[in-house]
């Protein structure tokens, strides 16, 4: 609930599997002499080949490629919150001319895998269409932890699919799941276990969450309160709110608002053997109580300036930067005008804090028109614990005046915004380590909250302001409420399709961190992500697909699916799309870029880029302006032209010379002389095009249909999707994927 509310999608396989992925540029010497970590407790002395030979142990037979020099291990060490010693273990080989790399991670004196990575050759059985389905893949991920947890009791979780971002077709299928440990058949919340399956049925990613062993005790599940009780008690005190849903196209950056009923976020869960409401403070015998809407502001406040220059903004931020240390020294690196994420009209102040040993930087934004800071983070800090600084600790500062804090930094640095935000309605982030307050003050319009719009302040031990992020973006359209559902009405169907999950969980202002409580979690609709749209009364899901319904085709059925649901192809309605109809030429560069590269056509992106023009009838503010931009960039099409035609469909034969140039080959393709073409129409094919036709035939991406090529046929969505997919394919054995 808290994540929704802040309008943040966070996945375990997000979380859990792209941690490892810098370690692609790690070598090994061949000279290296073996490593030893010396346990100070015990004395015990780990090696490198101990290491290794743990490893093998858990992977028998797959990684016997490799040798000990492949391997690099990393010394020990700590996380603060837990005092047992970790080792890394990475490794790198050229194999037939691909790298490979991995990274494994034990903990312990037992050398249990704590994460494991790992980047083999893409193989085409891994590559869509997979070798193995998910349900097969489920089934191998299932059996690895089974065997890795050596009969500790664990469950499979239900995720949603989810596509975000999309992947584009050189790279492998990955299936991402979720298992959770259990005691006494009831899942520790904290305790999960993230599995990662290619295509190809190769297991490539673990991870799990750190844990001690025998020193955790647990609730006595015997002395739960009985479900169905404690299910009606919770639905005769459920509330719900209404707020307005702030959605992003991550792809286009195009946002949307519609309203939505949310059950309340005050309250957490119920204690399973006492009957306590679990909120944010801890448990409580009394059902927490809605908070009123406090605004920050009842009336608009002047702002700090009435537009700032950008010698103005320098003498702000060297003003707001300032370190008080003699050993550090604060540049202003550039000063540029931008449009941020939201649209706002900013100064991006580009600095550096440079000190013997390096530097650090990074970058503030202040609204030009009001001179406020509306994005900063702290690294003064850091810097200074880095260079043995660190002023002693104080007495810390209570929530309550964290957010004192947090309020008069708003009123100084932004207070034009204030009469559009209130007091927050969730209790403070802790941060305990660092002793950070985190809050988010909600964007109120109409009377009621927005989810995805918010104020986010975090305000550090001493007192210092550590962050300040405004998501304000101004929004014409607001859905008017006077056509929703009743809240009497959006309460029944939330009671309706209410359901209790027991977990053991650890509360944040227990005494004892070693305990596990039992808690009843709230799930509603079977999907914790799950939200009521306002007007229509019915369920949606923030994953879910627009384009759910699958489309048949007689031969490109599988292809199209996979290219709507990974959204590279856009239908509006599945139901009334043509497979088989003509691909316009700039429908089919979107495909194509979207299908091979990573690739954002957000706002963002295209205010900061440099807007050059290749075509004159295509300016920035051409929907496919970023599109026929980067295929000029890639060489897909030439600037050969004063016009490029998105609108005329495109013919076969100019689709081979776009494949041909994609994979590199357009000077052997150039040769058209030396190419001797079988097909009953090859006088039809242009002799421009006779070596691109040539190559892509052979390589079978796009190929002849009873000896005719048929050169000037429009290419159909169909054809399109298939040659596509074989494109990619051929990228991915050349080992040739495009770095866009």
């Amino acid at each position: 609930m808290r994540l929704k509310k802040f309008g943040i999608i966070l996945t375990s396989s997000a979380l859990t599997f792209g941690m490892f992925s810098s370690i692609a540029s790690a070598s090994t010497s061949m000279n290296e002499q073996p490593k030893q970590v010396q346990f100070a407790s015990t004395e015990k002395v780990i090696s490198k080949t101990e290491l290794i030979k743990k490893f093998q142990e858990l992977f028998p037979k797959k990684f016997d490629f490799l040798s000990s020099s492949d391997f690099h291990m990393n010394s020990g060490n700590f996380f603060q919150e837990n005092d047992q010693l970790r080792y890394d273990l990475s490794f790198t080989k050229v194999i037939n001319g691909k790298r490979v790399y991995g990274n494994v991670s034990f903990v312990g004196e037992e050398l249990e895998m704590e994460q494991f990575y790992y980047q083999p050759p893409v193989e085409k059985d891994a590559l869509f269409p997979a070798k193995v389905s998910k349900e097969e893949a489920r089934k191998i991920a299932d059996d690895f932890v089974k065997e890795f947890l050596g009969g500790e009791e664990y469950q499979l979780e239900t995720d949603p699919e989810i596509f975000f971002p999309s992947q584009i077709l050189t790279e492998p299928i990955r299936y991402s799941f979720s298992f959770t440990s259990t005691k006494n058949q009831v899942s520790i919340s904290d305790q999960t276990i993230g599995v990662s399956v290619l295509g190809n049925g190769e297991i490539v990613n673990l991870y799990r969450n750190p844990i001690e062993k025998n020193v955790s005790t647990f609730d006595d599940v015997k002395q739960v309160k009985d479900k169905n009780e404690i299910l009606e008690k919770v639905k005769e005190n459920l509330s719900v709110d209404l707020q307005y849903q702030v959605n992003t196209d991550y792809r286009t950056g195009e946002r949307s608002v519609q309203l939505v009923y949310q059950p309340t976020t005050k309250l957490r869960g119920v204690q399973a053997s006492t009957g306590k409401w679990l909120t944010a403070n801890g448990y409580s015998e009394d059902i927490p109580k809605s908070t009123k809407i406090e605004k920050l502001s009842a009336n608009p406040l002047p702002p700090k300036q009435n537009g700032v220059t950008l010698e103005q903004a320098k003498k702000i931020a060297e003003q707001f930067l300032n370190i008080k240390s003699d050993k550090v020294k604060l540049n202003i690196e550039s000063i540029n005008e931008i449009k941020n994420y939201n649209g706002q009209e900013v100064i991006s102040v580009q600095y550096m804090y440079q000190y013997a040993s390096g530097g650090s930087g990074t970058h503030l934004e202040i609204n030009k028109k009001t001179g406020e800071i509306v994005q900063y983070s702290d690294m003064k800090t850091h810097i200074l614990e880095q260079l043995g600084e660190t002023p002693k600790k104080e007495n810390a500062l209570t929530q309550e005046e964290a957010l004192t804090k947090a309020v008069g930094y708003l009123k100084e640095w932004v207070p034009s915004y204030l009469h559009n935000y209130a007091m927050p309605f969730e209790e403070a982030y802790f941060e305990e380590r660092q002793g950070i307050y985190q809050f988010s003050f909600p964007r109120i319009v109409n009377g009621i909250a927005v989810i995805g719009d918010q104020i986010n302040v975090s305000i550090a031990g001493d007192g210092s302001l550590n962050s300040l992020n405004v998501s304000y973006q101004e929004e014409e359209k607001w859905p008017s409420i006077d056509k929703v559902i009743s809240e009497e009405n959006a309460k029944a169907i939330l009671q309706k399709t209410l359901s209790l999950k027991l977990n053991y969980m650890k509360s944040d202002t227990s005494e004892n961190k070693h305990h596990y409580d039992l808690v009843y979690l709230p799930v509603f609709n079977e999907d914790s992500f799950s939200f009521l749209d306002a007007n229509t009364g019915k369920w949606s899901s923030l994953f879910d697909e627009k384009n759910s319904s699958s489309i048949s085709h007689p031969w490109a059925q599988e292809e199209l699916n996979y290219l709507i649901k990974a959204k590279v192809l856009d239908i509006k309605d599945t139901k009334k799309f043509n497979g088989d109809a003509s691909v316009t030429k700039g429908e089919a560069l979107k495909i194509i870029i979207n299908s091979l590269t990573y690739f954002y056509e957000d706002r963002y992106n295209s205010e900061q880029e440099d807007k050059s023009q290749t075509f004159n009838n295509i300016d920035s503010k051409h929907p496919l302006y970023q599109v026929i931009e980067r295929a000029v960039e890639m060489g897909i099409i030439q600037p050969n032209s004063k016009g490029f035609d998105v609108d005329a469909p495109i013919k076969r034969e100019e689709l081979a010379a776009w494949y041909i140039r994609i994979l590199g080959l357009e000077q052997a393709a150039k040769h058209s002389s030396i190419y001797k073409l079988d097909f009953a129409d090859a006088n039809k094919i242009q002799n421009e095009y006779i070596g691109y036709v040539a190559l892509v035939n052979s390589m079978g991406l796009l190929e002849a249909d009873k000896k005719h090529f048929n050169p000037d046929r429009e290419v159909t969505y169909a054809e399109l999707a298939v040659s596509t997919i074989r494109l990619a394919h051929e990228i991915s054995e050349k080992g040739n994927e495009l770095r866009y």
